[in-house]
């Protein structure tokens, strides 16, 4: 009979044991435990009100912005005897805002005064359209040839308003009256004063008349013509 090695059916037994009593434990559940299927199970639908469910309301279209009359949208910028003109060159060209073009009216008027005074040629040349350079042109040659020379401030322009308004095929016009104070003098190669005062302030009416091709994607108006009214 083979000798029995006691030391290997000791730990036989133990494990058997040990196998006995995990299978006692894992084989039965607690009312605390997950059920089968654990966090792998189907999500299960909760219960809700029986019957369709209603829609969400849905929001309430956005009225449509009212339509302002010709008088309506530019009676704050100019006369009347515009709108009809304004209308047309605002329609040919969606970009065009009276407020923004009476602002850089506003600026060339000032820069063309005073360029004007100073003989500056090119300034004059880029901001008007060729017959209008011309005629200031010559005044600055005529002046130069008298050997006078001409001082402008611009004190103030105290307001710059549509007057009148077309647009002929492509090209809309616009003239603006503007109202300024202005101190002006000019003077002989002597220095003496011939005319105007350094000292004294003049109050000034002018109508200067804008043109613009609505096609280009220049977005700058020349000036055409000046009149003084006062």
């Amino acid at each position: 009979m083979p000798d029995i090695d006691f030391a290997t059916v000791i730990f036989a037994l133990v494990a058997l044991f040990v196998a006995f009593k995990l299978r006692s434990v894992l084989g039965t559940r607690n009312d605390g435990e997950r059920p089968p299927g654990g966090l792998l199970a189907p999500l299960r639908r909760v219960p809700g009100p029986a019957g369709p469910v209603a829609a969400p309301p849905q929001a309430a279209a956005a009225a449509p912005a009212p339509t302002l009359s010709p008088a309506e949208r530019w009676q704050a910028v100019a006369a009347p005897d515009a709108f009809a003109g304004l209308e047309a060159i605002a329609a040919a060209d969606r970009s065009f805002e009276a407020d923004t073009f009476l602002s850089g009216a506003r600026a060339a008027y000032d820069m063309v005064v005073q360029a004007f005074a100073a003989g500056d040629r090119p300034t004059l040349q880029s901001l008007m359209a060729p017959e209008a350079f011309a005629n200031f042109d010559a005044a600055i040659k005529a002046r130069a040839a008298a050997g006078h020379t001409m001082t402008t401030t611009v004190v103030s322009i105290d307001d710059a308003r549509i007057a009148a308004a077309q647009l002929a095929g492509a090209m809309a016009q616009i003239a603006v009256r503007f109202g300024s104070k202005l101190a002006s003098v000019t003077r002989d190669k002597a220095g003496d004063i011939v005319e105007g005062s350094a000292m004294d302030v003049a109050d000034h009416i002018d109508l200067w008349t804008f043109v613009r091709d609505v096609r280009s994607r220049d977005p700058n108006w020349l000036l055409t013509a000046t009149q003084s009214e006062r």
